[in-house]
């Protein structure tokens, strides 16, 4: 790790002549919620030296620019709601809140494609798209306060990944400021393009190591006329996630298809504090089709109800699309509020192997008698598996849960599986990264950094260790 500079008068004031004196903070008060993401543990966080909110990306360029000079870290920043600490300063230097980017630029109906800045939250990118009759597909569970540029950046997933794929699957160009504080723009309004490396897809999951994304062109298609949604209850969480593949394989292409566990079910509950159906014992699938022949949908619902039934549901409901997604959206919120202190984990297996790690999971809970939570994206086999700490002692905790963690990821690998499906690396997986991941894979990570940002100021200490 490179040896960084400290932040001093003559490098805030310059900053300040960049872009104002009143988007350059150093008051504590103000620092403190740029100290953290949405992990709690007090080993992840570590207040900046200085938050900069710039408006443009000439004005990111010149802060970058100066970064390099005094060799300081920069650290881009979103709306903070990461699970992963990618956005946490450890090695001290500037947060580059991207806050004050906050404008759509453009809705190109006729190439339907919309050009925004990273600040837009997502749902304000779906709003927008809809009130023009057209689609947004990209939807994290976060999406009320996640930015665009966040979602970009870990490559986020979501609900509909499943049939519309990730957020990288989203993004048709974007234009970024590089760790040298050169601005390009990569990708744009086109449907195809093989003019050498697909550097759009280089950027977009790169946790902000490799440059600051300033804009944004998304895909967007009609808006589907008619959506239906399905709550499937089980008596197991086995027979919950049997059903998954019976689904896919019957001709239909659904948009959702989200398992909760009892657990994460009765803990939302009680969050909610609203009546769930057959809390007491249920496993939830809830699936979302849609499209534009209300006829075909409604056939396909009869067939997801023959399928879910004929293979042991307690009984297939017609869900309230409010109160279902209320609870499937809150599962890591109900978490955080039954215990502040948690691992947030991210396993993404083969589809066809999710019943064996949400099993695993659960012989693991019992084993070390520490509460696990899993909800997941059921159909791209992507687990949430939420370890609580409840009232454990912290040195218990600090011991059992790399131990758990260790585990876990022995096994997701035995299946061809990997540490995230849309959390990202950030700093709080980077150990695991090291351990886990194929070296050569890391080598290539390695030199990708290392020839895009030399002085490795842009995001240090993130994905992989330079």
């Amino acid at each position: 790790m490179s040896k960084y500079k400290s932040v001093n008068t003559a490098i805030i004031n310059e900053l300040k002549s960049i872009v104002g004196e009143k988007y350059v903070w150093t008051d504590p008060d103000k620092l403190e919620p740029y100290s953290h993401d949405e992990v709690m543990e007090s080993k992840y966080k570590k207040t900046p030296e200085v938050v900069v909110l710039p408006r443009t990306a000439e004005e990111i360029s010149k802060i970058v620019k100066l970064a390099n000079q005094e060799l300081i870290p920069v650290v881009p920043r979103g709306a903070g709601t990461g699970l992963a600490c990618g956005a946490v300063a450890f090695y001290g230097g500037i947060i580059l809140s991207t806050e004050r980017m906050n404008q759509i630029l453009e809705i190109d109906e006729q190439n339907l494609i919309m050009v925004t800045e990273p600040g837009v939250r997502t749902v304000e990118v779906q709003k927008a798209a809809n009130d023009k009759g057209l689609f947004y597909a990209g939807d994290p569970c976060s999406g009320d306060s996640s930015f665009i540029g966040g979602n970009i950046a870990t490559n986020a997933g979501g609900n509909k990944a499943v049939k519309y794929g990730t957020t990288r699957q989203q993004v048709a160009g974007i234009e970024i400021v590089t760790p040298e504080g050169d601005i390009v723009t990569l990708g744009g309004k086109l449907k195809k393009d093989s003019t050498g490396y697909c550097l759009t897809q280089l950027i977009a999951g790169s946790e902000g190591t490799l440059g600051i994304i300033t804009k944004a062109y998304l895909k967007l298609s009609p808006l589907p006329k008619h959506e239906m949604h399905l709550l499937a209850i089980f008596p197991s969480a086995e027979s919950a996630i049997n059903i998954v593949p019976k689904i896919m394989h019957s001709g239909i292409i659904p948009t959702c298809v989200e398992f909760m566990d009892n657990k994460s079910v009765r803990c939302c509950e009680e969050f909610l504090e609203e009546k769930l159906p057959r809390s007491e014992s249920g496993h939830y699938i809830i699936i979302t089709i849609d499209g534009d022949n209300e006829t075909v949908l409604e056939d396909q619902c009869v067939l997801i109800d023959e399928l879910c039934t004929t293979n042991g549901g307690y009984e297939v409901l017609v869900a309230d699309p409010n109160k279902i997604w209320k609870a499937r959206k809150s599962f890591a919120e109900a978490d955080r509020a039954r215990s502040l202190i948690l691992s947030a984990e991210d396993i993404v297996v083969p589809p066809s192997k999710i019943t064996d790690i949400i099993k695993k999971i659960d012989d693991i809970s019992k084993k070390y008698d520490v509460r696990i939570h899993c909800a997941a994206h059921a159909a791209d086999g992507n687990v949430h598996a939420e370890i609580l700490k409840e009232n454990m002692d912290i040195e218990q905790w600090n011991k059992l849960l790399p131990l758990i963690q260790h585990e876990i990821y022995q096994y997701v690998y035995s299946l061809g599986g990997k540490l995230s499906g849309e959390h990202g690396i950030g700093y709080k997986r980077l150990d695991l990264m090291e351990e886990f991941a194929n070296p050569v894979e890391l080598k290539m990570m390695k030199a990708i950094k290392r020839a895009l940002d030399p002085n490795n100021i842009m995001n240090p200490g993130k994905i992989v260790k330079v």
